[in-house]
């Protein structure tokens, strides 16, 4: 059973910075494309950054030039550097393969919110 542990949100001014990172069980990132999710309240889960596993890399235009999302193989570990938030950034931030069509069990998420 995968396992996927998302962290690194928190409250931040418009503007500012986080750095999510999300650890997965296995080697599952090595096989399978991986891709950052977010889901605000009231609205469906959308991919918003993907990384294959010849790190390719594509986002949603909401957060080009904005985000970047990276892997490190060696440590089964995928992160998303956000940058310049702003508050429609805020929302339910998860990790799993990409596309949604081959997700695993989702994890808890981690809360990004972005308020002054």
């Amino acid at each position: 059973q995968v396992q996927l542990v998302e962290s690194g949100g928190g409250l931040v001014q418009p503007g500012g910075s986080l750095r999510l990172s999300c650890a997965a069980s296995g080697s599952i990132f090595s096989i399978y494309n991986a891709g950052w999710y977010r889901q605000a309240p009231g609205k469906q889960r959308e991919l918003v950054a993907g990384i294959t596993v010849d790190n390719s890399t594509h986002y949603a235009d909401s957060v080009k030039g904005r985000f970047t999302i990276s892997r490190d193989n060696a440590k089964n570990t995928v992160y998303l550097q956000m940058n310049s938030l702003k508050p429609e950034d805020t929302a339910v931030y998860y990790c799993n393969a990409d596309p949604v069509q081959l997700a695993f069990t989702w994890g808890q998420g981690t809360q990004v919110t972005v308020s002054s």
